[in-house]
């Protein structure tokens, strides 16, 4: 027999114990949400998709990778770029892209973006964000050329250029500025970079070099994809300018550091034991 009904809407119960636990210092503190730093954006030409994200891996205020990849493969003619957690994004990633592989298989068509699109959204909703992976995911298919961005909750946005990551203001101030309909692939690729370096210069988690990916549709059910790793090093002028070259080994000359203080002391304990003969 059931006592009482649940009532409907939300419940916020958890919300006081909360207070309590982070009020109580007796209790375990709560854990705080995780700084993590990307930029990462995409935006389309006449003729495809451009795909855009720097190099650099974070570890709280740790730099632990200068030059990771953060573009991904989902399928012959559609990748995806990640920003948050790396082996969140990866995995996500990698799993979409093994299902695409086997719907391929099953069905022997092309995959679509919309496709593609579809599997990263309802995976991620089902884990209601604690996968924590944002995504700029852009492709090309018989329909023509999509980009879509899907937020760590399951919620998409279909637009011709979008930006996501910690940089990802910066990065669409630079595309609100010089974005325009209809542009050429050199226009667009140029317009990512600066997207991109925005980011860098302007954000203390992106860092490194500019990554992008090519998506050509050419009206048929053939792409052209074209990676271009490490397409520009903006910080590589300034590291050796400031390089400093330090020897293999350093030799301290006698005398260099002052002895402010000499002690002698005797180790020899009276009535102890005999020292050993040898």
């Amino acid at each position: 027999m059931i006592e009482s009904r649940p009532a409907g809407g939300f419940n916020f119960d958890n919300s006081v114990r909360n207070k309590m636990l982070a009020g109580d210092p007796k209790y375990a503190r709560l854990p705080k949400a995780k700084k993590t730093g990307t930029t990462i954006c995409g935006v389309e030409f006449k003729g495809g998709i451009v795909l855009g994200a720097d190099t650099r891996a974070t570890e709280g205020p740790i730099v632990a990778d200068k030059n990771c990849e953060k573009i991904h493969y989902m399928a012959p003619n559609i990748y995806c770029c990640g920003a948050g957690t790396s082996a969140d994004t990866e995995n996500s990633t990698g799993m979409i892209s093994s299902q695409l592989e086997l719907l391929r298989l099953r069905t022997n068509t092309q995959s679509r973006v919309v496709t593609a699109m579809t599997l990263l959204k309802r995976m991620l909703f089902r884990y209601q964000g604690n996968v924590s992976a944002a995504l700029v995911l852009g492709g090309c298919d018989i329909t023509g050329a999509h980009l879509y961005t899907v937020y760590p909750h399951g919620s998409t946005d279909k637009l011709p250029f979008v930006t996501m990551g910690s940089g990802s203001l910066a990065a669409m101030g630079v595309f609100e500025r010089g974005y325009e309909d209809d542009m050429s692939e050199e226009q667009a690729k140029n317009l990512v970079k600066d997207a991109i370096k925005a980011g860098i210069f302007n954000d203390l988690g992106s860092g490194g070099n500019v990554d992008l990916c090519v998506i050509r549709h050419n009206g048929t059910s053939e792409q052209q994809v074209e990676m271009l790793r490490n397409i520009e090093t903006p910080n590589e002028g300034s590291v050796i300018r400031n390089k400093v070259n330090r020897p293999a080994h350093i030799k301290m000359p006698k005398g260099c550091t002052a002895v402010l203080k000499e002690t002698f002391e005797s180790l020899v304990v009276e009535g102890g034991p005999e020292p050993m003969q040898l």
